[in-house]
């Protein structure tokens, strides 16, 4: 038992080494960060970096911005994308690269222009009613705005780049070069004018590529219509095929029906209807119906009939139908021929295709196919029937102003009365399906017939770049030369190249870079002239994209006669605009290359800037800009939900800052698994500040245990305990892992591995074991100074691993411990010699933690008996029967491993209830109290306390370091 321990003689906490540091425990990183920040202006702290690698010879990394729509304050994807960049940046900066990265926004495009008219609009004007050349400038005025909001809010993010020479798609010079690019498509002959089918919106009176659309549910009428037969076989005559469609606002503008050949027809009569109905259904008994036989009984169903005979098997080849309509106005009385294509399945419908040229992909296609070139138009700009439309002129398709917008108009009812009136109609119902919607005004959008600009995917180009091939094959090699960051990307984005259109680039609206160009008038073929193109670019690199719609077209031509060429109005579609910044970004510009290292961005941009980039790039160059991709997932709310405003379930990034500091925002960005879709919300960050204390004490601790320490009191690798030699392995095993990952950008890699380090060998094991030494040895002693010697080389690597993602606290941490150094920003990660490396230390720590977890237990158990206090009350007595447990404890003073006064190591099984472990076999502890007096310094149980009669309350240990401290001191 312990002695009550006398009255101390002395207060002896001046003599004890307690860590000292000014780095509060309170972050306080709301009001730190923006010092720091103004800090790293003052340094120029980009350009600084960059010069310091560039000295050294540094290689070069460029990470290429994908530019954010300036368009709002930033929101959480934007930050968590911003950060990840900062990430990459940060840390190639760390491995010693000289990296180049230049912040970038997207300026033109609908949405601004939809605000802008929105303001115009509140202000009683009509978008009408102003020039092209005042709209532009507001517009342009709208998104600078934007540009320098965005811009503070990724610097508040601790964000570092060229923010002095960013780049906007609206710049001048960003203008004439998008231009440019797209005079080489013209030069080389990739574009060309083409009338088909394209997907149109006609809430924004516009054509959308791909890109721009989005699915959702939809709920559309579903029609089966009769196509009575003209021409056919006898079986056939008598009888009408039957479509089925969900668009019924394409019978008007219908000219053929699609069959496959694999396909089985027959002819059905109807011989007896379902009984009992609350309506009359549109077929009767005697009525002949053709359809394939797989999907008869789904069409009898939906046309209630309850018993049909099949006649015979159908050959489909040549017949001819009457269009549904032509009973009812000669407009309609044409023949509607059955045309055999690939695309007709009989998963669904009837086995039949209902076909309108002007208003579908492989409706326009198989038409194409047949010989078949009229197109008819049908329906207008503005998703109205045309004035020369039998029975259905001017009524609209989709509603585009006040609040139905967006909804679908009278067209699909008067189209299905009209079916009614002519007989024409089976049955009609409702269907819950994926529709096309604009991905900007999220309203449904139409396939719609209408002249465009495309640039060829298919036809070989015969030029430098790419030496005969297709644009599509050239596109489609690049990505197999691209690295993926996650692997899975490669087949999305091929995938998507592989099958897609041919690549819509004319937009009819008035806030973009134009399609500078003239046609002639006569061939119908762009006009390629070097001098007419130069004019062009000079015109709008010296007045911006305005100079094209402003200035007379004679100052461009020259010599051409202007009567004789048409000036094209259009705007480039604004993923062709971004698509182009590698060229006037990475071209041209000194500290750069061309390709790109890296571009990060959203996994849905496999559809979107990654791929008219790749394009683009292949286009013009027969390469991707890039040599490789990293795409990150989407932010969901705590629930894995899509945030909303009308939910409530959004997280600004402003206010996270404002009440916890952006170091919070990042430090959850590293330690997400980013690949995949990424939750967010008070919990979450909450479990990231509770991460982020651990870091910032940990750190702290540091800080202070090394307090006035110098390289004189270090210890060689040689000298080094066995704890120390085990801390300096994990170094340098944690080491090799923080370089791999950063390397491959799998930055939770880097801070999940260092947070274990922390909590788990730093703080639970060698700051617990060695916390005695450093509090009460003297400072001479070699266990205190190697302890030192080790938290240096911590110090110095968690100091710059970190740097990367929590940089404000890594610096604070820096310029705390060296104040006159240079930024923590500016370093690389330091050497770790090889010789650190000790598995076999790394083995027996490994060993000796399994025992202490042992004794560990079997103290709690006394202190939830309220039989025992503090460990230091204790005196182990632990049984170890396995030798390879026990052989690695030799040479380690065990109490101090178990954080006790005393401790007894006995080789053999232990007594009968002595305290076990069923997952530490061999290893039992009798919990037994320490036996001598209390130190009255250090706290320790010892029966030498007050051995030496100048300290009375003193262990030996203790009474010889507080002898050495009031001798320093005498």
């Amino acid at each position: 038992m312990a002695d009550d321990a006398p009255t101390p003689t002395r207060d002896y906490r001046e003599t004890v080494f307690l860590p000292e540091t000014p780095f509060p425990m309170r972050a306080g990183l709301p009001q730190k960060e923006p010092q720091i920040l103004a800090k790293w202006a003052e340094q120029n702290l980009y350009h600084a970096m960059r010069a310091d690698r560039q000295r050294a010879g540094a290689p070069l990394f460029v990470l290429h911005d994908g530019p954010p729509y300036a368009n709002g304050a930033i929101h959480i994807g934007h930050a968590l994308q911003k950060t990840l960049k900062d990430f990459v940046v940060r840390s190639r900066f760390l491995l010693g690269f000289d990296v180049d990265y230049v912040p970038g926004w997207d300026c033109h495009g609908l949405p601004i222009e939809w605000q802008i008219e929105k303001e115009l609009k509140e202000k009683g004007r009509r978008k009408d009613e102003v020039s092209k050349a005042e709209f532009r400038t507001l517009c342009r005025d709208y998104a600078a705005k934007w540009i320098d909001v965005q811009r503070d809010g990724f610097k508040r993010l601790g964000v570092v780049g060229d923010w002095e020479n960013r780049y906007a798609t609206m710049d001048y010079s960003s203008e004439a070069a998008i231009v440019a690019e797209f005079h080489k498509f013209v030069a080389t002959g990739q574009l060309y004018r083409g009338s088909k089918p394209v997907m149109w919106s006609p809430v924004e009176r516009t054509a959308l590529a791909d890109a721009e659309v989005e699915y959702h549910d939809h709920n559309s009428p579903t029609i089966w219509v009769k196509f009575p037969v003209t021409e056919g076989s006898d079986a056939a005559r008598g009888a009408s095929v039957v479509i089925w469609t969900t668009t019924p606002w394409t019978i008007p503008a219908n000219r053929a029906i699609s069959y496959n050949e694999a396909i089985d027809y027959g002819v059905y009569q109807v011989e007896a209807m379902e009984e009992g109905l609350e309506f009359e259904p549109w077929a009767k008994p005697g009525d002949r119906l053709i359809v394939a036989d797989k999907l008869s009984g789904d069409v009898f169903a939906a046309a209630k009939i309850a018993k049909a005979r099949r006649v015979e098997k159908i050959d489909c080849q040549g017949m001819v139908c009457e269009h549904p309509f032509a009973n009812l106005d000669p407009h309609y009385q044409f023949g509607v021929p059955l045309l055999a294509g690939d695309h007709v399945t009989d998963d669904a419908g009837t086995g039949f295709v209902h076909t309108a040229p002007g208003h579908g992909a492989d409706d326009y296609l198989v038409w194409l196919a047949h010989g078949h070139r009229e197109i008819p138009e049908t329906v207008d700009p503005d998703g109205a029937y045309y004035p020369h439309v039998a029975l259905f002129a001017g009524l609209k398709v989709l509603e585009t102003e006040g609040k139905k917008a967006g909804k679908f108009g009278p067209a699909n009812p008067a189209v299905m009365d009209k079916l009614i009136e002519a007989d024409r109609l089976l049955a009609r119902g409702r269907l819950e399906h994926s529709y096309p919607h604009s991905w900007r005004s999220k309203a449904p959008v139409i396939f719609r017939n209408t002249p465009q600009w495309f640039i060829r995917m298919d036809e070989p180009v015969d030029t430098k770049e790419l030496g005969g091939r297709t644009l599509r094959e050239a596109a489609l090699e690049a990505i197999e030369a691209t690295a993926f960051h996650p692997a899975g990307g490669k087949n999305r984005i091929r995938s998507m190249v592989e099958s897609r259109p041919d690549w819509l680039i004319s937009r009819q609206r008035a806030w973009g870079a134009p399609l500078a160009m003239f046609v002639d008038k006569e061939t119908n073929q762009p006009l390629h002239d070097p001098e007419v193109d130069k004019r062009i670019i000079d015109a709008i690199g010296q007045e911006g994209a305005d100079a094209w719609f402003t200035r007379p077209v004679t100052d461009f031509l020259g010599s051409h006669d202007p009567d004789r060429y048409e000036k094209v109005e259009d705007i480039l579609d604004v993923w062709f605009d971004s698509g182009s910044t590698h060229a006037f970004t990475l071209e041209d510009r000194a500290h750069t290359k061309w390709p790109a290292d890296l571009y990060l961005e959203g996994s849905d941009q496999h559809r979107g800037w990654f791929q008219s980039s790749l394009l683009e790039s292949s286009g013009t160059r027969g390469r991707a800009p890039y040599d490789a991709i990293l795409t990150h997932g989407f932010t969901m709310d705590e629930n894995g939900e899509k945030m909303s405003k009308s939910k409530g379930n959004t997280v600004d990034p402003e206010t996270v800052i404002r009440e916890s500091g952006a170091e919070i925002i990042r430090l959850w960005a590293s330690m997400i698994d980013y690949a995949d879709d990424s939750r967010i919300g008070k919990t979450i960050l909450q479990t990231t500040s509770d991460a982020y204390r651990k870091l910032r004490n940990t750190v702290r601790y540091m800080l202070g245990a090394l307090a006035d320490y110098s390289a004189d009191e270090a210890v060689e690798l040689e000298e080094m305990p066995p704890l120390e030699r085990f801390i300096l392995h994990r170094l340098w095993e944690l080491d090799g892992q923080v370089r791999a990952a950063y390397e491959a950008y799998l930055f939770q890699d880097v801070i999940r591995p260092i947070l274990d380090f922390c909590q788990e060998d730093l703080s639970a094991l060698f700051f617990d074991i060695r916390r005695d030494s450093l509090y009460c040895d003297k400072p001479t002693e070699l266990k205190r100074r190697a302890a030192r010697t080790v938290m240096e080389a911590v110090f110095e690597r968690l100091t710059a691993w970190l740097s990367p993602l929590i940089p404000f606290t890594m610096e604070e941490a820096w310029t705390t411990r060296y104040p006159d150094a240079h930024s923590n920003c500016l370093r690389t990660i330091p050497i770790t010699p090889a010789e650190w490396r000790n598995d076999a230390e790394a083995a027996r720590w490994a060993k000796v933690q399994k025992v202490t977890s042992v004794v560990t237990g079997a103290l709690e158990v006394e202190r939830r008996e309220k039989r025992m206090g503090a460990a230091l009350e204790a005196a182990p007595k632990v049984y170890v029967a396995d030798a390879d447990l026990m052989s690695a404890l030799e040479g380690l003073d065990a109490a101090e491993v178990f954080r006790t006064s005393q401790a007894t190591l006995v080789a053999g099984e232990g007594p009968a209830g002595a305290f076990c472990l069923p997952e530490v076999g061999g290893v039992a502890v009798e919990p037994l109290k320490a036996e001598g007096r209390k130190c009255a310094r250090s706290w320790r149980i010892l029966p030498e306390v007050g051995s030496d009669p100048r300290y009375p309350d003193l262990s030996l240990r203790d009474a010889d370091a507080v002898a050495a401290w009031d001798a320093a001191r005498a």
